[in-house]
């Protein structure tokens, strides 16, 4: 599906700041003349400019605006336009102190920075209503314009009356105006912390509640709803006079305070912002990408079917890093092309031109401060507009994949909060990994939220699934109970919705049934601690069959036994086969990794963090047995494949410093550089080909 059908190829451009320029319309000038010669098809504008529309209230003005967006369209540079909601002027915060947010100590903070909003505030959503009135109906139909950029990075929450009082509300709503069933959920009795009126509950603060775990959650919760409400609140604006125009915001990476899951579902796009940070001295190149591609595939899945948006990235550094180390040559069109190869059809920066003053003067920019054309920047942004016009092609195709990852917001929130085990919990690496692992092994992965339809996938892996939401045992069991292969490990079904824990044994809310077993204990390890699994003779057979089918993802023997680490449960097995036990400490001999056969599917369980190799053994197993196709990969080197009608676009992607070869898993033309690809495929570094096949 093509985002922008009146759009040609994909897009290409950033963020774009010409109100820092007025004063120089000969740089505003030479901006057109080179952003078409990078080969750049729109601009991000307005993200900031609110001081600029109304520098004094109820003073208007977008001359300048719209001077900007013909320009821009008669040269073909289409406009992502933002609502300027993400900054305020000073003139607001100092007439109406109430628009300012409180902070979590109860003080209200000062004007500056940004997003320093209160989502609850009545008289700033009347001044937005305005603003975004004014936008809409002066550029709602411009032809120029493709998109509705909603604010920027929501983040953040605030602790003022206001709020505290919508969080009562929302919890009435909740809880039924119950107080008896929330102390219930939230297990005030507990250091008789009951509450006889919801009027008693205070948003968890520092210098106050912070010990229920179930308020910790519902405010992390309220505050997705309450930043949600207001996104919607602005997008309702902008529709109220007929604008079909698609809305978007930009999602930050893995960003812990908000479920993007809620927000997504008011989306017309996904659009995020990409900053990792590439040549660090904590891991290999071919590592960082595989996190982003993570990254990537979390994003595509909030709207399956659809390309993503690459919203923003830099093209040479930041300027917040504790680190902020440029670019190597090759890696900026190298981590473009991978954003692409893993279903964006867009590849855009923050920002065009660096500002001469405040705080982003030094973060990176097509344009330095230099101003000229000829830098290696410059130079490489132009590259990737050659590039990026040879895979028009692929515009509108998107990945199907058939496994999934199902990473999600609540179990994060919940298993953080966790008051036990140690402080090694890594609920976001561990998911991490198993990703990792998984394409390594040349399996495309989707990461997706419990609330997407599990139907479409072969094989689903869950990790640390500590918290159930009601009804998702249920959907599990269904997609084992189809023919679906489900991993789980350990510390999964330990509470419900509310954090409470089930009784009778974990895993809880009738999963025990599915997985054949039940875990009396967990275990927490020291670091020097030691223990493994021991897999099962016919087992590691089973898995031998598979690596002669598929191949490893370093051609290495399987193991008998591997490396386990930080948590061990103890298990009590009723109908499941066993297929690896512990090698030590007093439970040696005990079963750690199981298989249960549920209707026509294989529910796993490994009851402790296992090491790579240990994992990558049950994968070659459970993947194999699912039937998913796999293609043949080696160490360093990223494949993606995308598809449309009846095309497919295969992405190699070379993250080492080496040249490497590759057997490709179909033949086709490279369209970056027309050559035909058929028994094998060298990459150099850093190289990326796109193989498209019928």
């Amino acid at each position: 599906m093509k985002l922008f059908p009146n759009v040609k190829g994909l897009l290409h451009g950033g963020d774009y700041n010409p109100e820092q320029w007025l004063d120089r319309p000969d740089i505003l000038e030479e901006d057109i003349r080179l952003m078409k010669e990078a080969g750049m098809n729109t601009a991000t504008l307005g993200v900031f400019s609110w001081a600029m529309y109304e520098p004094k209230e109820g003073e208007f003005h977008f001359e300048w605006l719209e001077a900007i967006i013909n320009n821009l369209y008669e040269n073909g540079i289409y406009t992502v336009l933002a609502t300027p909601t993400g900054a305020r002027p000073a003139w607001m915060d100092a007439a109406y102190q109430e628009v300012m947010r409180v902070a979590g100590n109860g003080v209200r903070n000062h004007h500056g920075v940004r997003h320093n909003h209160c989502m609850s505030s009545p008289i700033y959503r009347e001044k937005t209503a305005v603003m975004d009135t004014k936008l809409a109906e002066r550029f709602g139909n411009h032809p120029g314009v493709i998109l509705w950029h909603i604010s920027n990075e929501f983040g953040g929450e605030c602790y003022c009356d206001l709020c505290q009082n919508k969080f009562r509300i929302w919890l009435k709503d909740r809880y039924h105006n119950d107080i008896s069933e929330l102390n219930k959920a939230w297990w005030t009795t507990f250091w008789s912390h009951n509450y006889t009126s919801f009027d008693q509950i205070e948003a968890p603060m520092p210098n106050g509640e912070m010990s229920v775990a179930g308020l910790r959650l519902d405010w992390r919760r309220f505050t997705t709803y309450n930043m949600t409400d207001f996104m919607k609140f602005e997008i309702s604006v902008l529709r109220k006079n007929g604008n079909t125009i698609p809305v978007t915001t930009n999602f930050m990476r893995m960003y812990r305070g908000l479920d993007y899951e809620v927000m997504a579902k008011e989306l017309d796009v996904i659009a995020w912002d990409s900053y990792p940070a590439w040549g660090n001295d904590e891991e290999t190149l071919y590592r960082s990408s595989l996190d982003v591609a993570f990254d990537h595939s979390m994003m595509r899945s909030f709207l399956p079917g659809k390309p993503f948006m690459l919203m923003e990235s830099t093209p040479s550094l930041v300027n917040w890093h504790p680190f902020n180390k440029l670019k190597r040559p090759g890696i900026h069109k190298l981590s473009s092309l991978q954003a692409l190869a893993n279903g964006s059809d867009t590849v855009q920066y923050f920002q065009w031109r660096k500002g001469r003053g405040s705080f982003e003067q030094y973060h990176g920019a097509v344009m330095d401060h230099l101003g000229r054309s000829d830098t290696r920047t410059y130079l490489e942004v132009k590259e990737l507009g050659e590039i990026l016009n040879k895979l028009e092609p692929l515009t509108g195709s998107v990945i199907k994949a058939e496994t999934a990852l199902l990473f999600d917001w609540n179990t994060r929130w919940a298993v953080e909060d966790l008051p036990g085990l140690s402080s090694l919990k890594k609920y976001d690496e561990t998911c991490k990994e198993q990703y990792r692992i998984l394409q390594k092994l040349g399996v495309e992965t989707d990461v997706i939220t419990p609330s997407v339809d599990f139907s479409g996938y072969k094989v689903l892996v869950a990790p640390m699934l500590y918290l159930l939401r009601q009804g998702l045992a249920d959907r599990l069991k269904l997609f084992v109970d189809n023919g679906g292969i489900l991993l789980c490990t350990y510390l999964t079904g330990y509470v419900d919705n509310s954090t409470l824990c089930y009784l009778g044994g974990f895993p809880g809310d009738g999963l025990m049934e599915l997985f054949g077993l039940y875990a009396e204990e967990i275990d927490t390890l020291y670091p020097k601690d030691i223990n493994g699994v021991s897999f099962e003779d016919t087992f590691l057979e089973e898995v031998a069959a598979a690596q002669v089918q598929y191949g490893s993802s370093y051609g290495r023997a399987i193991e008998k036994t591997a490396k386990i680490t930080d948590f061990c449960e103890v298990l009590k097995v009723q109908d499941a086969e066993i297929i690896g036990n512990y090698t030590n400490d007093f439970y040696k001999g005990t079963p750690v990794v199981t298989r249960n056969h549920y209707g026509a599917g294989d529910a796993y369980y490994i009851g402790a963090r296992l090491c790579e190799s240990g994992m990558e053994a049950i994968y070659q197993a459970a993947l194999a047995t699912a039937g998913v196709t796999r293609v043949q990969m080696q160490e360093g080197v990223e494949f993606h494949r995308r598809t449309k009608d009846n095309k497919q676009f295969d992405f190699y992607m070379n993250e080492t410093e080496n040249e490497v070869t590759v057997v490709p898993a179909a033949g086709g033309r490279n369209l970056l550089n027309g050559e035909e690809a058929k028994d094998r495929l060298i990459l150099q570094p850093f190289e990326t080909a796109v193989l498209e096949h019928i």
